[in-house]
C-alpha cells in the first residue's frame, strides 16, 4: 500500500471486481453448460485461476508490502500459479473455440500445428523455470528488492526474460487463431461466432496490452531498484503500474463476459437466452458498486464491524434491487403477452346473426411487433389445418410471403426448435419454427432478421413456438366453429323449406286429387283406371318426397366397421342409383378400419356416405350411365376412393352438393384427417378421404 488513499482504493476496488466477475463467469459457464467436455472445464478452470490470482492480490494489497508472513509468501507463489498457465489455457481455448481440435483437414490446424508445439515447449520452459530452477523471489525479499536468491542473466531474473516474450506469442497467436476460425458444427455457432469475436479480439488485444505493461513494469523494477531512490517512490510507480495492468484485465474480463452472456459461446447452448445477459448486466453493477464500497472501507482502515454493516447494507440493497427488477420484467412480459391469453371473443361473434372472422392479426402482430421485434415473418399453416385456414399470417400486412424457403425432410420431430435459414435466404428470413400438436405438424412461423440486427435468444424461440401453436389452434378451432355454425344455419333452413314444400304438396296436389279420387270412386260411371292412374300419381308424389326427406337412421359403424357400414348404405339407401358400384377394397385395410376409435369411424363413415349420395343425387347425365368406384390404399394410414364417371361437381356456391363436403372436410380435419376433391365437368368426381394411423 501507498500514502496515496485514492490509489490504494482504485487498486483494491478493481481487485475485488475482477475477483468477483471471474469467479461468477466460471461457475455460470459450467452449470449453464449443455455439454461439459475438456475444452468448458479448461476455459472455466482459466476463469477460476484468475479468481484466485486477484484473490492473492487482493490479500496482499491489504496487508501491505510492509508486512511479512508464511502466509503472505503462500499467496504470493500462489498467485504466480495462474500467471504462468493462463496465457497458454488462453491460446488452447482459443483453438478449441475456433476448431482446431477437430484434425488434419482443416485449414486452421494446418496454420497452427507448428506454433501450438512452439507455444507449448515455451510453455513447459516457463513452468520449470518457476518449478525447479527457483526465479522467484520470496515475499520477504521483494521489500528489500534482493534478486540475488534468483536465477539471474547480467543481473536480470531469466523469468523476467522469458515471461513477457511468453505471454505475447500466446496472446498473438490467439488473435490469428480469432482470425481464421475453422467452420463450426454447432447450430448457428458461426453466427454467434462472427458476432462473438470482436468482443474476443478485443479482450485478447488487451491482454497483449497487458503483457507490454507486465514488460515494461518488470524491466523498469529490476532497472530502478540499481539506484539510489527511496523505497516509498518506487512502490508508488509500482502500484500505478499496477493499477493500470489490473484495469486492462478488468477491461478484458468484462470484454469475456459479454461474449458469453450474449452469444453463450462457451456453454455450446444452440441459442444465447436473455435471462443470461440480464444476470450479467446485474452481477458487474453489483460487484462494482461492491468492490467500490469495500475498497474505499479498506483504503481508509475502517473498522471492520463498519465493514461488515456495510456490507450487509448492500447486500440489502441489491437483494431489494434485483427483486424489482424481477417484479418489472415479470410484469413487462405479462402486459406484452396479454393479447395472447385474452379471450379472442370467438363465443360472442359465432352466436351473433352476421358473425365475424375471429382477428388473429392482431396478436400475431404483437407477437412479432412488440415481443419479438421482427422486420418480418409468415406463419404458414401445415397438414389437417391447411385444410381450414386457407390463407397464411404475414407481418407486415402485404409483406413479402411467396419467396418462404422449402423445408420438405427437414422437419423432423417436435424436439427440433427450428432450423437456421440465413444462409440459404441471404437474410431475408433467418428461422423456421415448426408448430406441433398431436396431430403432427400443423404449421411453420417463419421469422426475418430482428430490427435490431441481434441474435434470436432461446426464450424469443420458446415463445415463437408456444404462441405460434396457439395462433393456429385457435384460429382453426374458431373456422370450424363458424363453419359448422353457418351449416347448422343453413340445414335449419333447408329443414324449414322443406317442411314447407311438403306441406305445400300435400295441402295443394296430393289432398286435391285424393279428394277428387274418393269423389270418382264414389260415382257409378267413372273409369276404374282413371282413378288408379290419379292414385298411381300419388303415390308417386309421396314417394318422391319420401326419397328427398333426409334419413335419420345411422347405421352400426362401431359393430359393422366403416366399409362394412358403407357397403350396406349402398346396398339398401343407394339401390337403383347406380349402374354399376365397383369394389376395391383390401382385407388388410377393412380391418384396420375396425379398428378404428368410434369417433374416427363415424366421421369417416359420414363423410363417404355424403360424397356418394353427391354422386347419386348430382352425377347422373341423361341418356349415359353412371358407374360408382370405392377403393382403398395403404397410404401411412386410411384411405378411400369414391369416384363416379358423372357430371361432375358443381362449383356454384349455393348449390347444395358443395356445403355437405365442406361439413365434412371441417370434421375430417377434427379427428386429423384431411378431404379433397378432384372433378373435371363432363367426366368424374374424385373424393378422397385420408386419416393417418392414430
Amino acid at each position: 500500500m501507498t500514502d496515496h488513499w485514492l490509489l490504494n482504493w482504485s487498486i483494491i476496488t478493481v481487485s475485488l471486481f475482477s475477483t468477483i466477475v471471474l469467479l461468477w463467469l466460471g461457475f455460470t459457464i459450467v452449470l449453464n453448460a449443455q455439454r461439459r467436455d475438456w475444452g468448458l472445464w479448461l476455459i472455466a478452470g482459466e476463469l477460476f485461476m484468475g479468481g484466485i490470482f486477484f484473490l492473492s492480490h487482493s490479500i496482499i494489497l491489504d496487508h501491505g508490502l510492509a508486512f511479512f508472513s508464511q502466509g503472505l509468501d503462500f499467496w504470493w507463489h500462489l498467485g504466480w500459479v495462474p500467471i504462468t498457465t493462463i496465457p497458454y489455457a488462453w491460446y488452447i481455448v482459443m483453438l478449441w473455440f475456433a476448431g482446431f481440435w477437430r484434425g488434419p483437414s482443416t485449414r486452421l490446424y494446418r496454420r497452427h500445428w507448428t506454433w501450438f508445439v512452439f507455444a507449448s515447449i515455451l510453455a513447459i520452459a516457463v513452468i520449470v523455470l518457476i518449478v525447479f530452477a527457483n526465479p522467484l523471489p520470496s515475499f520477504a525479499q521483494i521489500p528489500q528488492f534482493e534478486w540475488t536468491a534468483t536465477l539471474s542473466l547480467g543481473g536480470i531474473p531469466v523469468l523476467i526474460l522469458v515471461y513477457p516474450f511468453y505471454i505475447f506469442v500466446c496472446l498473438v497467436l490467439s488473435l490469428d487463431v480469432l482470425r481464421h476460425p475453422a467452420p463450426s458444427e454447432r447450430m448457428m455457432g458461426d453466427q454467434a461466432r462472427e458476432r462473438a469475436r470482436p468482443w474476443l479480439m478485443a479482450a485478447t488485444f488487451t491482454q497483449v496490452l497487458v503483457s507490454l505493461f507486465v514488460a515494461a513494469a518488470l524491466f523498469w523494477v529490476v532497472r530502478n531498484t540499481r539506484l539510489p531512490a527511496g523505497y516509498r517512490n518506487i512502490a508508488t510507480s509500482i502500484a500505478w503500474f499496477d493499477l493500470i495492468i489490473a484495469s486492462l484485465i478488468a477491461v478484458s474480463v468484462i470484454l469475456i463476459g459479454q461474449a458469453v452472456a450474449y452469444y453463450e459461446i462457451f456453454t455450446g447452448k444452440r441459442l444465447p437466452r436473455r435471462d443470461l445477459a440480464r444476470h450479467w448486466r446485474q452481477i458487474v453493477i453489483l460487484s462494482g458498486g461492491f468492490s467500490l464500497l469495500m475498497g474505499g472501507c479498506l483504503a481508509l482502515i475502517v473498522d471492520s464491524i463498519y465493514i461488515v454493516l456495510l456490507g450487509g447494507m448492500l447486500m440489502i440493497v441489491s437483494l431489494a434491487f434485483l427483486s424489482w427488477r424481477s417484479f418489472h420484467e415479470r410484469e413487462r412480459y405479462t402486459q406484452s403477452l396479454r393479447p395472447f391469453v385474452s379471450s379472442q371473443g370467438v363465443f360472442e361473434r359465432l352466436i351473433s346473426q352476421s358473425p365475424d372472422d375471429v382477428d388473429v392479426f392482431l396478436p400475431f402482430r404483437v407477437l412479432c411487433k412488440d415481443v419479438l421485434g421482427l422486420q418480418r415473418a409468415v406463419l404458414m399453416p401445415l397438414g389437417s389445418t391447411a385444410v381450414i385456414i386457407e390463407a397464411p399470417l404475414i407481418y407486415p400486412e402485404g409483406g413479402m410471403g411467396d419467396d418462404l424457403p422449402a423445408l420438405e425432410g427437414i422437419l423432423e420431430s417436435p424436439e427440433q426448435i427450428g432450423v437456421p435459414l440465413h444462409r440459404a435466404t441471404d437474410g431475408v428470413w433467418v428461422w423456421a419454427v415448426p408448430l406441433w400438436s398431436a396431430r403432427g405438424l400443423i404449421g411453420v412461423l417463419y421469422l426475418g432478421p430482428k430490427l435490431d440486427g441481434g441474435l434470436y435468444a432461446q426464450e424469443e424461440i420458446d415463445i415463437a413456438r408456444t404462441t405460434g401453436e396457439r395462433l393456429i389452434d385457435t384460429y382453426a378451432s374458431a373456422e370450424m366453429a363458424k363453419r359448422l355454425m353457418a351449416l347448422q344455419r343453413q340445414q335449419m333452413i333447408e329443414g324449414q323449406v322443406l317442411d314447407r314444400r311438403t306441406r305445400r304438396v300435400l295441402h295443394d296436389e296430393v289432398l286435391p286429387q285424393l279428394h277428387a279420387a274418393m269423389l270418382a270412386l264414389s260415382s257409378v260411371d267413372v273409369d276404374p283406371s282413371t282413378t288408379v292412374r290419379d292414385l298411381s300419381g300419388v303415390h308417386h308424389q309421396i314417394a318422391e318426397l319420401l326419397r328427398k326427406t333426409p334419413s335419420i337412421t345411422s347405421p352400426q359403424v362401431g359393430e359393422l366397421g366403416v366399409l362394412a357400414a358403407l357397403r350396406r348404405s349402398v346396398d339398401e339407401e343407394l339401390s337403383g342409383a347406380f349402374d354399376d358400384v365397383i369394389w376395391q377394397v383390401s382385407p388388410a385395410v377393412e380391418e384396420m378400419c375396425r379398428a378404428l376409435p368410434l369417433l374416427s369411424a363415424e366421421v369417416l363413415f359420414y363423410a363417404a356416405r355424403e360424397a356418394i349420395r353427391n354422386a347419386a343425387q348430382h352425377g347422373r347425365v341423361s341418356n349415359r350411365s353412371l358407374s360408382l368406384r370405392i377403393a382403398t390404399e395403404e397410404h401411412g394410414g386410411y384411405r378411400i376412393i369414391i369416384e363416379d364417371d358423372g357430371s361432375g361437381l358443381v362449383e356454384s356456391g349455393d348449390h347444395p352438393e358443395g356445403h355437405g363436403l365442406a361439413l365434412h372436410s371441417t370434421m375430417m380435419a377434427l379427428i386429423g384427417g384431411s378431404l379433397t376433391v378432384q372433378s373435371e365437368g363432363g367426366e368424374h368426381t374424385r373424393v378422397v378421404l385420408d386419416l393417418p394411423n392414430l
